[in-house]
Order: C-alpha cells, then structure tokens, then sequence
C-alpha cells in the first residue's frame, strides 16, 4: 500500500511543474465550475478543497468564506499554492500536504468539501464520498466537478484519454483513471446518503459533470 502511495505522489509531484499549464485548455470547465460554487457559499463557511493542486479554486473562493483548509498528496502542488497565496497576500487558506484520511479532521467540521477533478483518480470514490460525508455538517454541501470519461469528448481528447489508459494499465502512470459516466456519480452520490441540489453538464473538449448535493 505504501509502495502504490509513493509512486502516485512521486506522479503528482512531476506533473506540478506543468500543471497549471496543461489545465489551460480545459480553462472553461475550471472557470466555469468555480463561479457555479461561488453562488452556494458565505463568509461564515469552513471549506475543505480536497485535491486542491496548485491552489487555483481556493485562491478564486477565499475571499468569499471564512477559511479553507486546501489538501493533496504532492508536496511540489502545496508549495507552489502557497507562493501564490503570499503573491496574492491571501491569508485564510491552510494548505497542507495530507490526503482526507487525515485523524486531524473531524467529524462535521466543514461547512463544504470540494473535490474538483478528482473522483476519476480515487482508488475508491464510494469510501472517498463516505468520509466527506462525516466531514461534512449537519446540511453540509458536497460540491465536484468531474470529467466523465464515458461521455461525449472531442476526437483528439479522445485519443489522448485512450493514451492515458494504456499508460495507466502498464504502469507508468500510477493512479487509476476511472471512465465515468454522469448517471454513475448521481448512483455514487445516492449511495453515499447525498441528496443533490443542482447538476449542471459542462462541455469544451470533454464532458465534465459539476453536482451539487447535500449532507
């Protein structure tokens, strides 16, 4: 187990250098998702931005809520999302390379839990969504943005997806890489006690599936 951990954030931690980059042209989707959230917080919530990366979504909603605690497994993402909160001179972000099943975070204690583009790289979305739910508050908000793989794509990010799964099955890259489908993450959430309050379809290049639910 440890062995599988090391080599996803040894992954991580390469793809940091780039990151921000080779999430250019899915810029749509991000900026998209980010202000759809924006309309379900306030000043008094405690966020958790779950696989924050480099710390652009937290950066984007700090100075609409009282603090966030922005995690991920790469090192690399957290110290580049700190350089930008000091350039920015945002103070009420906590960024901290952990991952959810940190014992520091307790039961009920966010108002809102983000996972943006990362339910397709979870070893187990149904435990992930289990632990976010006893994170969460009592009517505490699940929000996510996931590609969906099994959903329309354009033809070259097809071929690039179907890369990627080669890549993932013989090893090189070391995370698995689910191909969703919109009405599975509805069942997820179903399954996990969520009732959903809003789901919207986005679409540039590849399908991504941004939901709303509610503890």
């Amino acid at each position: 187990m440890m062995k599988k951990i090391s080599k996803s954030v040894v992954f991580w931690d390469k793809a940091s250098e780039n990151y921000d980059k080779t999430e250019e042209r899915f810029e749509y989707i991000h900026s998209k998702s980010r202000e759809l959230t924006k309309k379900y917080l306030n000043s008094s919530n405690i966020v958790m931005d779950y696989g924050c990366g480099t710390g652009t979504t937290s950066h984007e909603i700090a100075n609409k809520v009282k603090e966030i605690h922005a995690i991920d497994i790469s090192s690399k993402m957290i110290e580049i999302a700190k350089r930008k909160a000091i350039a920015s001179k945002v103070k009420n972000i906590n960024f901290s390379q952990t991952d959810i099943f940190d014992k520091r975070y307790k039961k009920e204690s966010f108002d809102v839990i983000l996972a943006f583009n990362m339910l397709h790289t979870v070893a187990d979305p149904q435990v992930v969504l289990q632990k976010i739910y006893e994170l969460l508050k009592p009517e505490g908000l699940f929000i996510s943005v996931t590609p969906c793989l099994r959903d329309k794509m354009a033809f070259l990010v097809n071929i690039q997806i179907q890369l990627v799964r080669i890549l993932c099955k013989i090893g090189v890259i070391p995370i698995p890489i689910r191909r969703l489908k919109s009405s599975e993450l509805d069942d997820l959430l179903v399954n996990g006690g969520f009732k959903t309050i809003n789901t919207e379809k986005l679409y540039k290049g590849a399908s991504s599936y941004f939901v709303v639910a509610k503890k």
